[in-house]
């Protein structure tokens, strides 16, 4: 009994500096943003309880509603983008398909080891409407007058971000997809060969259901990161022009520290969390449903 008694205390002590942590630094804050969200701020001051009409003006706003809408493009190249492409690239340097996998590696991983800023910057220089890209086209087909105006197009404008995100990140996934390939017993995958499986088979029939864990567990870093997304996004383009690429964090940062109204920014964070929660449960869901369904 004493000895049960000890190892408890002894859980309960492992586990405390943890919980405190995540009360500080989760919880809490988010406490107080939910406080702060009923209420209205001027000039650095409160003005008082306005009760829900934050969240009932955010709602109603335009400029949200459009950040909302191309954080969902996020979303969606994150998911059925960088994942599948990571998968891809990972199988094809899995099975040594192209010679210098190593090399192959590097360059592939390289893009998240800089920083978001100066991948930014970078980009800038290409799709500018006098980059690089401008440049080519002009000299491919000899109009001298040719200007790239894709982020003038409201519904264009994101083209450009979609795409770095999409070079930018895939790496990420590529190699935890390898690493986690290199786990697969080789003699399955040979035993598939002798018995005439072509790649496509192995890959959805061997690869894809070893790698279920770890799908889904990218796909929660990638809708969560698609949510929060701002610094490469704000160096891109800052939001503009006429908010076509604004999306839900940098809505947040300009009411909450350029418009100094805490309370509405207060909201926007709560909308977020409640976002991401929603949709992490609905994967949660749908991966619960097929793991029933293949045990």
């Amino acid at each position: 009994m004493l000895e049960s008694r000890h190892k408890k205390f002894s859980y309960y002590a492992l586990l405390l500096p943890a919980l405190i942590l995540f009360l500080f630094v989760i919880v809490f804050p988010i406490g107080m943003s939910g406080v702060l969200s009923l209420t209205r701020w001027k000039n650095y001051q409160m003005q008082g309880f306005v009760g829900l009409a934050n969240y009932g003006k955010i709602l109603t706003d335009a400029s949200f509603l459009k950040a909302l809408g191309n954080n969902g493009q996020i979303v969606l190249i994150s998911v059925f983008g960088q994942i599948p492409l990571g998968i891809l690239l990972a199988y094809v340097l899995f099975r040594k398909f192209v010679k210098g996998v190593k090399f192959f590696e590097m360059m592939i991983f390289l893009p998240i080891t800089i920083s978001s800023v100066v991948v930014a910057l970078l980009w800038n220089r290409i799709f500018s409407p006098v980059g690089v890209y401008t440049a080519l086209v002009r000299s491919i087909s000899g109009n001298p007058d040719y200007v790239m105006r894709i982020s003038e197009s409201p519904y264009f404008a994101m083209i450009p971000i979609l795409f770095v995100l999409l070079w930018m990140h895939t790496s990420l996934y590529m190699v935890m997809f390898l690493a986690n390939m290199q786990r697969i017993p080789k003699s399955s995958l040979e035993a598939a060969r002798i018995d005439g499986a072509k790649e496509g088979t192995i890959l959805i029939k061997i690869v894809l259901p070893a790698l279920a864990n770890v799908i889904f567990t990218s796909s929660i870093f990638a809708i969560s990161g698609s949510l929060k997304s701002f610094d490469l996004i704000f160096a891109m383009t800052g939001g503009g022009p006429v908010d076509y690429t604004n999306v839900m964090s940098i809505y947040l940062y300009k009411h909450t520290f350029t418009y100094n109204n805490y309370g509405y920014g207060s909201a926007v964070s709560l909308i977020i969390v409640a976002l991401s929660v929603g949709l992490i449960s609905f994967g949660r869901g749908i991966y619960g449903h097929f793991q029933k369904k293949f045990d």
